[in-house]
């Protein structure tokens, strides 16, 4: 729990000239809550080295040279309405290696009026981050008109970050959400706020507001700085001698917003050092509009340098640009970390300067890099929607609404569009600094996924589908379970976004998750059943998804043909005796498998009713079945069988019959007969039975008769030579006594036949 300290004011508190900014003199607002590693402030050093500008002032240069150390560098000149129309290119070397970068162009197209108004303020290039770096070179070529002159006061400003502790911060992408602003835990009260001194707290001398509504003249050409010196802070920046502080009330509480709030670094967390930018705060009546930006400059750096990098944007703006502070309220890197700008409290109105002509119903958002070629990530589309939903969920705003914003200055952008100062504009709520006036910022792709960013930060939740139902079987689209499933679920919003998930059935909420989950369980009763997924989004808007058919069945499948045993046709072996596995199964609902679990395990699909398969001859085996549907249900079955194998030696014969010896017969031995009607028979008990032979193209044919009743006539002539062949079968539904028996046909020109005797399965 943070302490509570009495807050002390200075005694003067000021309000602006002009309607709907609020001067608090040395009031930060209330500090961010938001996890982070607060730290003594980093000392950043600017240093300011002029250029040397040709003859007919179209071009500019700084020859190759050892600097102090740097990390981010641009270029400024004297009067901030001017510009730069041509080429801008540095290259640096590396303080790690030594090497120089190939040459890097800066990005020209900023309005250096954007603070105008203030002593001091310059016209400037987007600063580059480049990354620890101890020489520079520089060319400025204006258009190669000489009509095209560059403005007076060019210098190169180099930035040194300083050091500061590592910062541990979360991207507000990814990160859980905070208390909201409404949730007295989110909110500090009337006697809490930062550890501001008493002597921090003193009033500037300045109280010349900035001059969007009407644009100051440039300031007078002045010389540029020395080299290496650094520039001297505007006289507005000055701070006066410390007043006696007295108490006063606070600001007026931070309007709650409509959704949650995320996770923010702290101005203590990037290592500011607010020794710098001693001026308090102004603050606007509302939030209309958000202005989304980009900070040009390399997309390589890494995350863990993104607070020196703001810590280098917040130097190079007040001392190299002479503005009164950091100018974007927010700053986002692309790894989707969000930091405070601009100081005055993240939950209130600031002032920035950060859209020209449009920073009194606005607050800005930039983006460290460049977007104008790259797409930007998902994690900062998603950090600048939640920035952007939170902020104008404070004021009654709409992310995908539009608004009407009164333009502060005369001027035109590339959409050919021309404001007017004093005259109210339309803009959607979530705008590119393009939208005003003229710039790429915050380019091209990252102006492109603004629609994407404002239905993110809006809402509904989208693309929210069922992906599985664990604990059930899939048949065609409906899925059938016993009773408890597991319902997975995706979306294609971020789940930052996701105010919670609830799973319904049969159009009712049986459980509900936080907006992270990707499943939920239900229990089924018995019955057919509906399952859908319903996600809030953290503005309150409903999204359901398309709904799952359940079936919740308990019923057990049935073997309507139980599992029974027949001799079939092929090759005998005492140990292989040909047998077919026969079945039927059903179920009420929908039949998913049959398994054969022994002698062997083999799996059979829902209309397979028998299989072929071999047993050892003499030895009972039992064959278990078990049938599944796709609720899970079972039931089992089983049959058990022994095939005997009788040779020809035990029949009963009549007739001449010769035995024969081979490896290939069963025994080694075997019977042969050309004499007419020489008969053998063999009396068994069993429920089917299996004629043995050898064949070949010469062999003749048998009558078959059972139970003395002739059922067959069975050809033994086969193209090729085969030995134990099963080529009758004979089955019954029941085991009974039996006799079968096999007399010679004699057929002209093949009378012989050779028989290896009979299978039979008891």
């Amino acid at each position: 729990m943070r302490s509570k300290k009495r807050i002390w004011v200075t005694a003067a508190v000021a309000t602006s000239a002009l309607a709907g900014v609020l001067v608090f003199e040395g009031v930060t607002g209330n500090p961010s809550v938001d996890s982070d590693t607060k730290s003594a402030p980093a000392k950043a050093d600017v240093r300011a080295t002029a250029l040397e500008v040709t003859g007919d002032g179209t071009s500019a240069s700084l020859d190759k040279r050892d600097t102090a150390p740097f990390s981010m560098l641009g270029i400024t000149w004297t009067d901030p309405a001017a510009k730069v129309t041509g080429a801008v290119e540095v290259r640096t070397r590396s303080a790690a290696n030594g090497n120089w970068t190939s040459w890097l162009p800066l990005e020209t197209d900023v309005d250096g009026r954007t603070e105008a108004g203030r002593a001091g303020v310059r016209g400037t290039t987007e600063p580059r981050w480049v990354g620890p770096s101890n020489g520079v070179e520089v060319r400025i070529n204006a258009g190669g008109k000489v009509s095209s002159k560059l403005p007076a006061g060019l210098r190169l400003d180099t930035v040194d970050p300083g050091r500061s502790s590592t910062l541990n911060a979360d991207p507000a992408a990814f990160a859980a959400d905070l208390p909201t602003a409404d949730d007295p835990s989110a909110t500090p009260s009337a006697d809490e706020t930062d550890s501001t001194t008493p002597e921090s707290l003193a009033p500037s001398d300045s109280t010349e507001p900035p001059a969007e509504a009407t644009p100051s003249e440039p300031a007078s050409p002045t010389p540029s700085a020395p080299a290496t010196q650094a520039p001297t802070p505007p006289a507005s920046q000055s701070p006066s001698p410390s007043a006696s502080p007295t108490p006063s009330e606070t600001l007026p509480p931070a309007p709650p917003s409509t959704v949650p709030k995320p996770p923010i670094t702290s101005r203590a967390g990037w290592g500011a050092d607010e020794s710098m930018s001693p001026e308090a705060p102004e603050y606007l009546d509302t939030i209309k509009a958000v202005f989304v930006h980009h900070t040009a400059g390399s997309n390589t750096y890494s995350c863990a340098d993104s607070a020196a990098i703001v810590r280098s944007l917040y130097a190079f703006h007040v001392k190299a640009n002479g503005w009164k502070d950091l100018g974007y309220n927010f700053v986002v890197d692309k790894c989707g970390t969000v930091f405070e700008g601009r100081k005055g409290g993240v939950d209130r109105p600031v002032l920035g300067a950060h859209t020209y002509g449009f920073n009194r119903e606005s607050t800005g958002i930039a983006v460290i890099g460049t977007y104008t070629d790259a797409t930007a990530p998902t994690a900062v589309t998603t950090s600048v929607a939640r920035i952007a939903a939170w902020k104008l969920g404070q004021y009654k705003g709409d992310p995908t609404g539009t608004t009407m914003l009164t333009a502060g200055a005369n001027g035109s952008n590339g959409f050919r569009k021309t404001f007017t100062a004093g005259t109210k504009y339309p803009f959607n709520q979530i705008s590119g600094h393009r939208d005003g006036f003229n710039t790429e910022c915050p380019g091209t792709k990252l102006y492109g996924q603004l629609p994407a960013i404002r239905s993110l930060a809006a809402g509904p939740v989208t693309g929210l589908a069922i992906k599985s139902v664990t604990g059930a079987g899939l048949s065609g689209t409906t899925y059938y379970t016993k009773s408890a499933v597991t319902v997975g679920w995706s979306a294609s919003t971020p789940s930052a976004f996701v105010s919670k998930y609830e799973l319904l059935v049969d159009g009712k909420s049986v459980a509900t998750t936080a907006g992270t989950a990707t499943s939920a369980k239900a229990t089924l009763t018995v019955g057919s059943h509906k399952v859908q997924v319903r996600a809030t989004h953290q503005s309150g808007k409903v999204t359901t998804s398309t709904a799952a058919t359940v079936v919740a069945d308990q019923a057990a499948p049935s073997f309507t043909t139980k599992p029974n045993l027949a001799l079939r046709t092929g090759t005998v072996n005492t140990t292989a005796v040909p047998l077919t596995l026969k079945w039927k199964a059903t179920d009420a609902a929908s039949l998913k498998e049959v398994r054969l679990t022994a002698p062997v395990a083999k799996t059979y699909g829902p209309t397979t009713t028998s299989a072929s398969h071999t047993a050892k001859s003499g030895v009972a085996t039992s064959w278990a079945m078990t049938a599944y549907d796709l609720a899970g249900n079972t039931a089992a079955a089983s049959v058990s069988g022994t095939p005997v194998i009788v040779q020809e030696s035990s029949a009963t014969k009549t007739g001449t019959w010769t035995t024969k010896s081979s490896s290939s017969y069963l025994g080694g031995k075997s019977y042969s007969s050309s004499s007419k009607n020489a008969s053998l028979s063999w009396t068994f008990t069993g429920r089917s039975v299996a004629l043995i032979a050898s064949r070949a193209t010469t062999s003749g044919q048998v009558y078959v008769y059972v139970d003395g009743v002739k059922v067959s006539t069975v050809d033994l002539k086969s193209s090729t030579t085969k030995y134990r062949d099963a080529l009758w079968t004979k089955s019954w539904t029941s085991s009974a006594k039996h006799t079968v028996k096999i007399v010679v046909v004699a057929t002209s020109g093949r009378p012989t036949v050779t028989t290896d005797g009979i299978v039979y399965l008891k």
